[in-house]
């Protein structure tokens, strides 16, 4: 079947090179054309523009695709291939990225609008580092003997589940799929994934490396395509045990209905939210300003975990929102490729409009638009860094997820009441505070509602410590130890060694 190729020429401040690769559905090894042989344009975020053409995915595909999968993980991946050489597999796979790091990062600024400089320092390393990660964990997953009687003997074993259906988002595109493709590979299961269409050339670019690290066909599968196609289609398959999402807690609801209605697949969820960023009067206040711009603005505020909500003690307040005015309005907007650039455009123009959209709510409500608030440039899918000021609780700027570069900044008197504040919420991924006093703030951080929280930092991730939510921000956990149990069934084994009845 054909299928379609793209090629690209950089030539960029920050990168230069040539880059190729086929573009078609992955399924068994092999690119080919979607099922019905249609493409999805991407879209060059800087200015609105075609920049190639992909496969589309259907629901035939991911039937195609789990079939694959079913077929490799029985007869040349999952139990039969020990641990360690899951293992070196992984390790290829991270050398691979790392010889392919700058070309990786250079897509993955083209299509996502991120700077390549950010690419570079943050979601390439990461990426490598989780799947080379993982790779160490390959033949350490076992089980427990466990005593019972002498003429007993009990253990446990932690098997992978078969297929499972990964979907990814269009934020941190090849961070996501690292996240998802290492500790479902590790623990011998077979894949299929759909990245986002808004995003998928990394994802694509992954497929060839995939290959050429030595994976038999079949193990890991990539179908891009629409969420209500190609998403459902896994969240639905009969043949799928068990399915990851990352995403919006709106889709994440869908996707573990479908899972619940259908087979009961296992389900993990990494979903939104609407952190506190908590800054107490004690606070060094050039540490927090700087976390603070970091923990909004970064990766233009899309970001399940950014700090939107600003929470800044009354006797510091002023100091810091005029300390934290002028470090935003320094930001440079610009060509992600510019190596001055800070910020770039939004992804889409989905998302662009979601962003004005509650811009506007802002201003309709009442809060005081301190800086920004507007669009910037008269091409593509840019917004000015902007911050809100005189807020109520009540308003959809304070409560909801805008996944962009917009933050509230709320004066708080004391510990009781920004904690009440801070818990006020559906969400609970991540939460930050900002004290000298590390005995109070590792105190505080224990009564914050949240699956992860920082001291005196912000967004710090790594591939051996978990993330993910409490409340409405998900189920389980990504990265570490813990999320290899997302990936493994446990059977527990008896053996009669000469108990009769």
């Amino acid at each position: 079947m054909s299928t379609t190729e793209f090629t690209h020429e950089f030539n960029t401040p920050g990168y230069k090179g040539k880059v190729s690769f086929p573009t078609g559905i992955f399924i068994d090894g092999k690119f080919s054309a979607g099922g019905d042989g249609t493409t999805i344009d991407v879209i060059n975020p800087t200015n609105g523009k075609v920049i190639t053409k992909i496969a589309e995915g259907t629901t035939a595909d991911i039937d195609r695709a789990v079939k694959a999968a079913k077929r490799a993980y029985h007869e040349s991946w999952g139990l039969s291939v020990p641990g360690a050489e899951r293992g070196k597999l992984l390790s290829r796979l991270a050398d691979l990225m790392d010889e392919h790091f700058d070309e990786l990062a250079a897509l993955e600024a083209l299509d996502n609008g991120k700077t390549y400089s950010w690419a570079k320092a943050a979601d390439l390393p990461l990426s490598v580092g989780t799947i080379r990660y993982y790779a160490g964990w390959a033949d350490k997953i076992h089980g427990q003997v466990i005593e019972t009687s002498e003429d007993k003997l009990a253990y446990t074993r932690h098997e992978p589940f078969g297929v499972v259906g990964q979907i990814i988002p269009w934020n941190f595109p090849l961070m996501m799929m690292s996240w998802k493709l290492g500790p479902a590979l590790a623990t011998g299961n077979a894949i299929v994934l759909k990245p986002s269409e808004f995003t998928p050339l990394t994802a694509l670019r992954m497929c060839s490396l995939i290959n050429e690290a030595g994976f038999p066909p079949g193990t890991v599968n990539v179908v891009v395509g629409y969420g209500h196609t190609v998403g459902a289609a896994i969240s639905e398959h009969m043949l799928i045990d068990k399915v990851a999402f990352t995403g919006s807690t709106l889709v994440g609801r869908k996707v573990m209905e479908a899972a619940a209605k259908t087979n009961l697949k296992n389900v993990t969820l990494e979903l939104g939210g609407k952190s506190p960023n908590i800054v107490f009067d004690d606070a060094e206040l050039e540490g927090a300003v700087n976390w603070s711009i970091h923990g909004i603005f970064w990766n233009h505020g899309q970001a399940c975990c950014a700090g939107s909500r600003i929470f800044v003690q009354s006797g510091i307040y002023d100091k810091f929102l005029k300390a934290f005015t002028e470090k935003a309005q320094s930001l440079k907007l610009g060509d992600p490729f510019h190596t001055d650039s800070y910020q770039g455009p939004q992804v889409s123009q989905i998302q662009y409009d979601r962003i004005m959209d509650f811009i506007d709510s802002g201003k309709r409500e009442g809060a005081k638009v301190h800086i920004g608030g507007e669009r910037h440039g008269d091409e593509g899918y840019w917004i000015q860094p902007t911050i809100f000021t005189d807020t109520k609780p009540d308003m959809r700027i304070v409560r909801e997820e805008i996944f962009g570069p917009v933050g509230v900044v709320i004066k708080f008197e004391d510990e009781a009441d920004v904690l009440r504040q801070a818990n006020d919420t559906l969400y609970g991924l991540a939460a930050a505070v900002f004290t000298k006093d590390i005995t109070r703030g590792i105190q505080f951080a224990h009564k914050l509602e949240a699956g992860t929280a920082w001291i005196n930092c912000v967004n710090q991730l790594h591939p051996n410590v978990p993330f993910g939510g409490y409340k409405q921000s998900g189920v389980g956990r990504e990265l570490g130890e813990y999320a290899l149990n997302n990936y493994t069934n446990v059977k527990a084994v008896h053996v009669n060694l000469g108990h009769t009845i």
